[in-house]
């Protein structure tokens, strides 16, 4: 069990799994940099992110809803929360059945980073609410779709292999070197990181050796 000056923010999971270098330069150095995509999103979650909640019909939808768990050791933040079949009260009683949905301002992405995230949510809300969150769902505002997602055993996994692998990485403060990518193009930390700059220093400072010996 962790105490809340152990927690990490859960989008720290996010940032690793699209490179442990943005993940340590954000929660380890306190570095950001807004670019297109990130000012998109602030202004999605402007509105999403409003501390209330309403009924329709059956489903009672909680936003802005602060979550955390002690057995994992972060704390974050659900866009939105769904209780379904109109089975509770404000605020959300312990074993309501419940749903986490994100709002991203993109489309849906070939790697796990986004699912992730939600997993964490899901595993912060069933310690919260004594529950089982077996699906939470994505709404892509670039494609306009909701995209439903399975909290499966796998997914859970990840997840926490993931959650061990950012907090080793916060406790020992430790920022990976830069290894520039294509995905290097659309990330707001590009001008601070200069990861086409560091590899290419890198790879002359390891020709220069090879050369002298």
């Amino acid at each position: 069990m962790y105490t809340e000056d152990d927690f990490f923010q859960i989008s720290a999971l996010q940032h690793y799994v699209y490179c442990p270098r943005q993940c340590a330069l954000i929660h380890v150095e306190d570095v950001w940099h807004d670019n297109v995509y990130t000012v998109r999103g602030d202004i999605l979650h402007e509105k999403v992110d409003t501390d209330t909640y309403e009924s329709r019909g059956t489903i009672k939808t909680v936003r802005g809803l602060k979550i955390h768990s002690f057995r994992l050791g972060i704390s974050g933040r659900c866009d939105v929360v769904e209780v379904l079949n109109g089975q509770a009260r404000m605020p959300v009683q312990r074993g309501a059945l419940i749903r986490p949905v994100e709002f991203k301002s993109g489309e849906p992405k070939e790697d796990i980073s986004d699912k992730v995230q939600l997993c964490a949510q899901a595993l912060c809300l069933e310690e919260m609410m004594n529950t089982s969150v077996t699906h939470g769902a994505f709404f892509y505002a670039k494609i306009r779709r909701r995209v439903q997602v399975e909290i499966d055993e796998e997914l859970r996994k990840q997840t926490k292999e993931i959650i061990a692998s950012v907090r080793e990485l916060i406790t020992n403060r430790r920022t990976p070197a830069a290894e520039y990518s294509a995905k290097c193009r659309n990330c707001s930390l590009e001008p601070i990181c200069l990861p086409k700059a560091m590899s290419d220093r890198k790879l002359k400072s390891y020709l220069k050796i090879l050369y002298l010996s």
